[in-house]
């Protein structure tokens, strides 16, 4: 497989996930992903924001966010996030130490 292809292949299986946990997935949270996973949505539009500032293209966290959300910070939590429990926070703080403090 060429360079270009393989790329244009990363790139539409990066869009398909955007799209799963932006429309087909509201229900699941951030936080039971970084628990389960090492990375959650945020995780995603930082590295969406770091790979634009490699490119020249400054984009604010909330800018950044936006795009890969679809909408505010704000309106995401509203319609989506819902409280987590002592469990999921005591969880995330192990998570969130092990895979984005050491990053």
């Amino acid at each position: 497989m060429d360079d270009q292809t393989r790329i244009e292949l990363e790139a539409a299986a990066f869009r398909r996930l955007r799209q799963h946990l932006m429309e087909d997935r509201t229900d699941v949270q951030n936080i039971d992903m970084m628990n389960l996973t090492g990375f959650c949505r945020n995780c995603l539009s930082r590295w969406y924001q770091e790979a634009g500032a490699e490119k020249g293209i400054e984009m604010s966290k909330d800018e950044a966010r936006e795009a890969f959300y679809g909408m505010t910070m704000a309106e995401w939590k509203a319609n989506y996030q819902t409280d987590a429990t002592p469990a999921q926070q005591d969880a995330f703080q192990t998570a969130f130490a092990e895979n984005v403090e050491k990053s």
